[in-house]
């Protein structure tokens, strides 16, 4: 390899784009081409960035298996920025065995650490952490390490532990000034903000007050009976009863824990679970048949009894009922809660994440471009959704299950 390319990668591992254009912008050899794609990839422009790694992928010979590797942890690097979360992740393990067999540990680490955080954002979360026990970032660069320690913070985040968060957010931070990456202790900073942001809105006997992770972790250790509307769970004492896909239900256990201790009427019941705004006898019977059902769900977490005008939610283990509810609650919550990281996002990539049919994402993003809420750009396949970040919104940390009418 001559100085210029040596000099080009040496800039980049420093995260300064601008000097490694500054040695290979005229050239068109294949070391040089993958290096201006990274380069532009590093500036934002990834685009280009994708046609040039893909041009250098091309002109390296078949017999440097390991430039051509590169070049595929390059390109899946891009393709993760981009949000196109269905890129070939038999390719990139391909390349990762290819990098590690050749000697190349730092980039086969940095090819794990890709499809880690692809898991992290399509939320498999079991297979992320398994991936992450089986590498040692002691021997990796200050910026490995510090993707390490991102990624344990991100796991942390959703499984609402924030001390082990906070924990390797330091470690983060601590390995980002080593490495002395701008880009990179930003993403740290921006971490921390998030993790401090509201991640949840309490609803308790009429008031409503933000909670911060640290405070939904306490509350779920409590003795009080938790109706989770970010993740459609009703919790308490150690026990969860999820109500996921069971709509109706889970309605009747919000309404009626926003109400705890009192009773709520039937008519109100009636008109938030079945969405009517008259009810006959028919709509009572039927509401009689659904809290039964919810009755037998809650088990032994809670009951519900009958008033004289409506129900109550009681509880026999639990001493308090409270209600969890995301920070910004509205029809495309979901949506939204991908697209405030400020990053573009395309329709399958945020199927994929929020578990639904990219048909009923189109639908919400139609619906929300409509309303001014979201912007796109690109034509085709190539189009692409983003929003700017909403204040104060801790945006992965309750993200809320699948889109209904998937």
């Amino acid at each position: 390899m001559d100085s210029m390319i040596t000099a080009a990668a040496q800039a980049l591992a420093a995260g300064n784009p601008l000097g490694a254009l500054d040695r290979v912008a005229l050239r068109d050899d294949a070391p040089a081409l993958a290096l201006r794609g990274i380069a532009m990839a590093q500036l934002g422009d990834l685009v280009r960035a994708r046609a040039l790694v893909k041009r250098a992928q091309r002109a390296f010979a078949p017999k440097e298996v390991l430039a051509r590797a590169r070049c595929v942890v390059a390109e899946a690097e891009i393709a993760l920025a981009s949000r196109e979360l269905g890129w070939p992740v038999k390719a990139l393990e391909t390349a990762r065995v290819t990098l590690e067999h050749h000697g190349d540990r730092v980039n086969a680490a940095h090819a794990r650490y890709l499809q880690i955080r692809r898991l992290l954002l399509i939320g498999q979360l079991d297979e992320a952490q398994q991936l992450l026990a089986g590498l040692d970032p002691g021997p990796l660069p200050p910026a490995l390490r510090a993707t390490h320690e991102l990624v344990l913070a991100g796991i942390a985040i959703r499984r609402l532990q924030s001390h082990a968060a906070r924990e390797a957010l330091n470690r983060a931070g601590q390995a980002a000034g080593q490495a002395g990456i701008a880009a990179l202790m930003a993403e740290v900073q921006h971490a921390v903000y998030l993790l401090d942001a509201p991640a949840a809105r309490l609803i308790a006997q009429g008031e409503v007050r933000p909670l911060l992770l640290d405070d939904v972790e306490a509350l779920f250790c409590s003795t009080s009976l938790v109706v989770d509307a970010c993740r459609y769970v009703v919790r308490g004492c150690g026990m969860s009863v999820s109500l996921a896909t069971r709509p109706i239900l889970f309605v009747l256990a919000r309404v009626l824990a926003e109400a705890w201790p009192a009773d709520v009427e039937r008519e109100v019941l009636i008109a938030r679970a079945f969405r009517l705004k008259l009810s006959d006898e028919s709509h009572r019977a039927r509401l009689r048949v659904e809290i039964g059902r919810l009755r037998k769900a809650l088990k032994p977490l809670a009951g519900v009894i009958a008033t004289a005008r409506g129900y109550a939610l009681q509880s026999p283990v639990c001493t308090q009922v409270v209600t969890l509810a995301q920070p910004v609650e509205e029809k495309f919550a979901a949506v939204f809660a991908c697209l405030a990281d400020g990053e573009s996002w395309s329709s399958s990539a945020l199927a994929l994440a929020l578990g639904t049919s990219q048909r009923t994402v189109q639908r919400a993003l139609d619906k929300l471009t409509e309303q001014g809420k979201v912007q796109w750009f690109g034509r085709g396949r190539a189009r692409r959704w983003m929003t700017p970040p909403v204040p104060g919104f801790a945006t992965t940390l309750l993200l809320p299950a699948p889109l209904p009418g998937g």
